[in-house]
Parts: C-alpha cells; structure tokens; sequence
C-alpha cells in the first residue's frame, strides 16, 4: 500500500501514539518533537520515492513458488524439485530485474 500519512508520522515520531482521521492527526499523547506539516509531507515523497523503488519486489512476491515446495524437496532429498524451485525462482527474477539507478 502507498505509504501515507500515517507511514509518516510512525517514521518521523516511532513511539507517537496516535490516529490519522484524513489528513488530520489526534495525537493521543503529545510527542515531544511534533512534525510540521511541511516535515510530514516531504516525508510521505521521501517514503512514496522509496515504494516506487520496490515494485520489483512486490511483483516478484505474487508469483514466487511456494517455499514448502523447496523445503518439501529437501526433506525428500529430491534434487529435481529442489532444482526446479531455483529455476522458478530465478525465472521470476529474471521477468521483474531488480532496478539499478
């Protein structure tokens, strides 16, 4: 999911106790250090940027074989089950590369 306000806050204030109601916050313990609004949206881009950055990843989740197909294949000493989860899994690496910059 898109990180969002909330995200914000938990990565600016980690132990804040609080609720989001849309853009609003209620803080149900004052922090110490509250965020400004221009903090809280420049760290909803900074942690947006950094999501965008691991669609690879989600992409690759949604299609990975199951790992008990690979432990199943160890417990049996079966090595072409193993063999063929290492080729599914690098199969789907290879359609969704990781990103280089």
């Amino acid at each position: 999911m898109m990180p969002d306000l909330f995200d914000a806050v938990i990565s600016l204030v980690p132990d804040a106790n609080f609720c989001t109601r849309g853009d609003e916050i209620e803080w149900v313990t004052e922090p110490a250090i509250k965020p400004t609004k221009e903090e809280l949206h420049a760290e909803i881009i900074r942690l947006q940027a950094i999501y965008a950055t691991k669609e690879y990843q989600r992409r690759r989740a949604l299609e990975y074989p199951k790992f008990t197909d690979y432990l199943d294949g160890i417990v049996k000493g079966d090595q072409a089950q193993i063999q063929s989860y290492i080729d599914s899994c690098l199969s789907v690496k290879e359609k969704y590369p990781k990103e280089t910059v």
